[in-house]
């Protein structure tokens, strides 16, 4: 009987333990990650833009080679969406809209229905370093609920950040390949 009450108490606390770190991590956090492009500003930001293009350098887009995101409205404006349903997992299903375009900035809403549902915003930031360099920065914003906040604040921002970095590596080869072409 003892060695039950032991193993009761500890499958208990390895419930309980992260129940109640959960209460003390943040809800919301911002992955943002930069990259300099050698290529002018406005070559940039009209090739970001365009949702249509995430086919040539969104690691989610190319994870499944059979993924034909369908967009509605004017792509590259506000209102655009892209949306998507994919069989695999790493991509699921979801859709992703255009709300803010300045010069400077692309900010999109992001909605997604699986493999969990949520939402979350993110943005594209332009920024002249001389006529020829750009530095773009993506930021992602999560707020999520407990305790969901725990996987999301420890586990999503690495791999959102690692996702990120391989984006704007994709986005900077295939300007500056276009570019010298």
């Amino acid at each position: 009987m003892k060695v039950l009450k032991i193993i009761g108490i500890v499958i208990l606390t390895l419930i309980a333990l992260p129940l109640i770190v959960a209460i003390f991590v943040p809800k919301s956090y911002t992955v943002s990650v930069s990259k300099t492009i050698n290529v002018p500003k406005q070559q940039v930001y009209d090739y970001v833009r365009i949702l249509d293009n995430q086919k040539d350098y969104s690691v989610w887009v190319m994870e499944d080679p059979n993924l034909v995101p369908v967009i509605t409205g004017t792509d590259g404006t506000i209102g655009a969406t892209q949306s998507w349903n994919s069989e695999v997992d790493g991509v699921g299903e979801g859709e992703q809209e255009i709300v803010a375009l300045t010069p400077d900035r692309m900010d999109v809403e992001l909605r997604f229905k699986r493999p969990f549902e949520g939402t979350a915003k993110a943005a594209n930031i332009f920024e002249e370093l001389n006529s020829n360099q750009t530095k773009l920065t993506t930021e992602f914003y999560s707020n999520d609920k407990y305790p969901v906040n725990l996987m999301s604040y420890f586990f999503g921002r690495k791999y959102i950040t690692e996702a990120s970095v391989k984006n704007l590596q994709n986005i900077k080869k295939n300007l500056e390949t276009l570019s010298t072409n």
